[in-house]
């Protein structure tokens, strides 16, 4: 009787509660927030604008001033958005940034390409915030040439800030 009646009060929720389906649309809009996609270690803040439903680019800007460890990370990514639903979007992405890095000796010099799959997600009711997570592959170099996997959380890959 117990099971019954939790079900019973959950179907009825489910039926009286209106479906708040609403496609979220960030053509136009400029988003703004941060990142940790820059291989030199350094948090980047970045900004997003959707051009179309289709594509979007964003930029990547990360400085540090540390004597030991600081450096600058610049770069420009390109997203090409593959799948819509209401509140998620799956993208593949191309990011190429220049980076530094300060070492106890000398400051290095490099560069870093990624390519990866990923998606951005919203709550209901607060479609202003995007938080997206990416997985895919990196290319850098600093003091030598790496590829590797990469996979970034929705923390890690960004959080952006819609305008209204």
């Amino acid at each position: 009787m117990k099971q019954f009646l939790i079900m019973a009060i959950i179907t009825l929720t489910y039926i009286i509660t209106p479906c708040t389906y609403a496609d979220v649309d960030h053509t136009g809009k400029l988003g703004i927030g941060l990142t940790d996609q820059l291989a030199n270690g350094l948090d980047g803040l970045s900004f997003k604008i959707r051009k179309s439903r289709s594509t979007a680019f964003g930029g990547v800007l990360g400085l540090s001033t540390k004597e030991i460890g600081g450096g600058i990370g610049a770069g420009l990514k390109f997203y090409r958005y593959l799948i819509e639903e209401p509140y998620l979007n799956f993208y593949t992405s191309a990011f190429a940034a220049f980076i530094t890095r300060k070492t106890a000796i000398e400051t290095q010099t490099g560069f870093q390409v990624d390519i990866t799959l990923g998606s951005e997600f919203h709550f209901p009711s607060l479609e202003s915030i995007g938080f997206s997570f990416e997985f895919g592959a990196s290319m850098n170099k600093l003091d030598e040439f790496v590829f590797e996997t990469v996979g970034k959380s929705f923390v890690s890959a960004g959080i952006h800030f819609y305008d209204i």
